[in-house]
């Protein structure tokens, strides 16, 4: 059996890291593993100019492991290569409960909708048939899909965990 997959999906400052940090909190705290996804749609670093795996990268590497007694990491350099799909990000991630995707928002995953309604966002729901949930900072009406309140994270969790049909 494959682990599951849930994603939280919206458009920019609509509370998606802040809802992926209260569950992966919530989830993680009820003791089960959980892994992220972060996709960006930019580029980005996780060393910077001057640090030794930077110049390491800099010269050629293709990937540069950092690591210590806390943690490590392993960057590679896509160069010329095409971006990795989800399924072969998936199958890097050590095994867990639970792989929570933030970004993907036209990825195949199912995923909850994050709606700040004081931001004038087009709506997913109804558009992309992967939404199954939505969390807003208000009342949705006119949805057949199950609404939350965003900041009601245990309601949340449980509907995500019964959703993938992991056992809390």
């Amino acid at each position: 059996m494959s682990t599951p997959v849930f994603g939280v999906a919206g458009f920019k400052n609509s509370g998606k890291t802040t809802l992926v940090e209260r569950l992966v909190a919530e989830i993680s705290g009820r003791g089960l593993v959980v892994s992220t996804i972060k996709h960006a749609h930019h580029n980005f670093d996780i060393d910077h100019p001057g640090r030794d795996s930077y110049r390491h990268r800099e010269a050629g590497a293709q990937e540069v492991a950092v690591l210590s007694r806390h943690r490590w990491a392993i960057v590679h350099e896509l160069r010329s290569s095409e971006e990795p799909t989800m399924d072969e990000m998936l199958a890097k991630l050590s095994p867990c409960d639970l792989v929570i995707v933030e970004g993907y928002k036209f990825g195949p995953q199912p995923k909850i909708e994050i709606r700040d309604l004081s931001l004038s966002h087009r709506k997913l729901a109804g558009e992309d048939e992967t939404i199954v949930a939505i969390a807003a900072t208000g009342q949705v009406t006119g949805t057949g899909l199950p609404v939350f309140d965003r900041d009601d994270i245990s309601a949340i969790s449980d509907f995500v965990l019964e959703f993938c049909g992991v056992k809390k």
